[in-house]
C-alpha cells in the first residue's frame, strides 16, 4: 500500500499508536437487526437512497386495511391482530436488545407479552397489572438460574424494559377497545400518530430547513413537527366528532398532546436504536423496519389515549 502523501516510506516509520489506529478506522454504518452483515473496513460509505416509497406505502395501505377489517368487519380477531402485533414487537425488542450484548430471556417475556394479552381481554386492567407483575417475576427467576445462581442485574432490567415497552403499553389498546364505541376510540390512539407521520413527512420534505434533535434523529425538522401538529389534531377532531360526536374541543386537547407523545415515542425509539447500533428493529415490514419500528409511537399514545378520555369524556 501507498505512503500517504506527505509521510516517510513504511521503512522508516514506527507503527501507528492506538489512538491513531483507532481514529484512522472507519466508523461501521447502523444496521438493521437480522439484516446482512455490515460492509467490512475500507469500503466507500455512501448515502443510502432512503426507505423504499412504494413498499412502505404498500405495507402500510395493507396494515391499515387489516385493522379495518379486525375493528369492523370481524371485531372478534381484533384481540387476536393486537397479540400478535404485541408478540412480534416483544421479539424484536428482545433481539434489538441482544444486538447490544444483553442477555434478555426471550421465552419469559414472549410468553408474558401473550399473558398480558390473554388477560387483559379478560379480566380487563387489574388483569393487566397482574400478569405484568407474574412476568416479571417469571423473568427474574429465570435469568437467575440461567446464570447459575448469579442475580444479573442489566439483563433482568432490560427484561422487565422490554415487558413493559411493549406488552404493558400496548394492551391499552385492548382497554380501548373494551369500551363504549371501543373501535372509534382505538381508530383515535392509532389514526393520530399515523397523521404525526405523515403530517411531519410532509411539511419536512417540503419545507423543513430547522432541526429538530439532530443528534437523535437527523431528519426530524422543526417545520416537520409544525405540520404534525395540524395532521394530528385535525384527525382527532374529526374522529372524535364524526365518530363519536364529541365536543370538538375535546379533540384540540386530544390531537395535540398526542402529537407531543408520538414524537417523543419516535426519538425515544431513535435514541435507543442509536444507543444498541441498529438502524431498525426488524426487517418483517418492507419500507418501515420492523413492527416495533411501526408501532412505537404508538405504545405511547395508548396509554395517553386512555388517560385523556378517562378525565375529559368520562
Amino acid at each position: 500500500m501507498e505512503s500517504p502523501a506527505g509521510e516517510l516510506p513504511a521503512a522508516q516509520r514506527t507503527a501507528p499508536s492506538t489512538l491513531e489506529a483507532v481514529r484512522e478506522r472507519p466508523l461501521a454504518a447502523p444496521r438493521a437487526v437480522g439484516s446482512a452483515a455490515a460492509p467490512r473496513e475500507g469500503t466507500a460509505k455512501r448515502r443510502g437512497p432512503g426507505r423504499n416509497l412504494p413498499a412502505a406505502i404498500a405495507v402500510g395501505v395493507l396494515l391499515v386495511g387489516a385493522l379495518l377489517v379486525s375493528l369492523f368487519v370481524l371485531p372478534s380477531t381484533f384481540v387476536l391482530f393486537a397479540g400478535l402485533t404485541l408478540a412480534l414487537g416483544s421479539y424484536e425488542a428482545v433481539r434489538a436488545l441482544g444486538a447490544g450484548g444483553l442477555r434478555v430471556p426471550q421465552s419469559p417475556v414472549l410468553v408474558g407479552a401473550l399473558g398480558m394479552v390473554v388477560s387483559t381481554a379478560v379480566y380487563g386492567a387489574a388483569g393487566l397489572v397482574i400478569a405484568l407483575a407474574v412476568a416479571v417475576c417469571v423473568v427474574l427467576v429465570w435469568r437467575a438460574v440461567e446464570a447459575g445462581g448469579l442475580l444479573t442485574l442489566r439483563d433482568v432490567a432490560a427484561g422487565v424494559f422490554a415487558l413493559a415497552w411493549v406488552p404493558f403499553l400496548g394492551c391499552f389498546i385492548l382497554l380501548l377497545h373494551a369500551r363504549e364505541h371501543g373501535a372509534i376510540l382505538v381508530l383515535l390512539a392509532l389514526l393520530v400518530p399515523i397523521a404525526n407521520d405523515t403530517g411531519g413527512y410532509i411539511a419536512g420534505v417540503l419545507f423543513g430547513s430547522h432541526p429538530m434533535a439532530p443528534g437523535i434523529s437527523p431528519k426530524k425538522s422543526w417545520e416537520g413537527f409544525a405540520g404534525s401538529l395540524v395532521a394530528g389534531t385535525a384527525v382527532a377532531v374529526a374522529t372524535l366528532v364524526i365518530g363519536l360526536g364529541a365536543p370538538w374541543w375535546a379533540g384540540m386537547i386530544i390531537g395535540p398532546v398526542l402529537v407531543i407523545v408520538s414524537t417523543g415515542g419516535d426519538l425515544s425509539e431513535s435514541l435507543l436504536k442509536r444507543d444498541l447500533g441498529i438502524k431498525d428493529m426488524g426487517t418483517l415490514l418492507p419500507g418501515h423496519g420492523g413492527v416495533l419500528d411501526r408501532v412505537d409511537s404508538m405504545l405511547l399514545s395508548a396509554p395517553v389515549t386512555y388517560i385523556l378520555l378517562e378525565l375529559l369524556l368520562p
